[in-house]
C-alpha cells in the first residue's frame, strides 16, 4: 500500500444551479488521513463521490493511486440475500477474504440473516467487512459513524488507524468526531461557494 496517494487541486462541486464548494486542494500520501467536516448538505458527500469517480467534477482535478473502496450509506449489499450471501457475492468479484474479519466485527453469528433484516449498525459493519475484504490502499468512508453503538464506533476508528498505520489512506467525510491519531482536518465551510 506504500504508492496510495490522492491529489486534489482547485476542485468546486456544482449541484443543479447550487456551487456548493471551489478551491479545494489537498495531498494525501501513503499513511495520511483526513476528516472533511461541515453541515448537511454542504457537500461533503459529493466530495467523496468525485474523487471515487462516481460524479463529476464543476472545476478542478482529482488524481489518485491506489485502488478505493467507498462506504457510504448504501451498503451495496442485496438485501434478498442472507449476509453470507452478499458478502460471498463481493468476495468473487473482489476477489478479497472479508471472512477473518465476521468475528471481529460482530457479524459471524448473523450471515444467515437476510440483509434486509439487518439493522443500520449491523450494515454498517458489513459494509465494513466488505471494505476490508477489498483490500483498497484509499478508503472513502461517508458519515461512517452513523447508527453505531460505542462498541462498533471504537472498532471502526481501530480499524482505520489500523489501515493507515500498513500504507493505507483514509479519507473520512463526517460531522462527527472520529478519534485517528495525526488524522488532519479539513472545515469544508472554509470553501463554500
Amino acid at each position: 500500500m506504500q504508492g496510495a496517494s490522492i491529489a486534489i487541486d482547485d476542485l468546486a462541486c456544482r449541484r443543479g444551479d447550487r456551487l456548493l464548494f471551489r478551491g479545494v486542494s489537498l495531498r494525501l500520501a501513503a499513511g495520511q488521513a483526513l476528516q472533511i467536516t461541515g453541515s448537511n448538505g454542504i457537500g461533503k458527500s459529493s466530495l467523496l463521490r468525485i474523487v471515487a469517480g462516481l460524479a463529476p467534477a464543476f472545476a478542478g482535478t482529482v488524481a489518485s493511486a491506489g485502488a478505493i473502496g467507498l462506504v457510504d450509506e448504501r451498503p451495496a449489499l442485496d438485501p434478498a440475500l442472507t449476509l453470507g450471501g452478499a458478502l460471498a457475492f463481493w468476495r468473487q468479484i473482489d476477489g478479497g477474504d472479508d471472512e477473518r474479519h465476521l468475528a471481529r466485527l460482530g457479524l459471524d453469528s448473523l450471515l444467515d440473516v437476510p440483509v434486509r433484516y439487518l439493522s443500520t449498525g449491523q450494515k454498517k459493519r458489513a459494509a465494513l467487512a466488505r471494505l476490508l475484504g477489498q483490500r483498497a490502499e484509499i478508503w472513502l468512508l461517508d458519515e461512517p459513524l452513523n447508527g453505531l453503538d460505542s462498541h462498533a464506533v471504537a472498532l471502526t476508528e481501530a480499524l482505520a488507524a489500523e489501515h493507515c498505520a500498513s500504507g493505507g489512506i483514509a479519507l473520512i467525510a463526517s460531522h462527527q468526531p472520529f478519534a485517528l491519531a495525526g488524522m488532519q482536518v479539513l472545515p469544508l465551510a472554509d470553501f463554500a461557494a
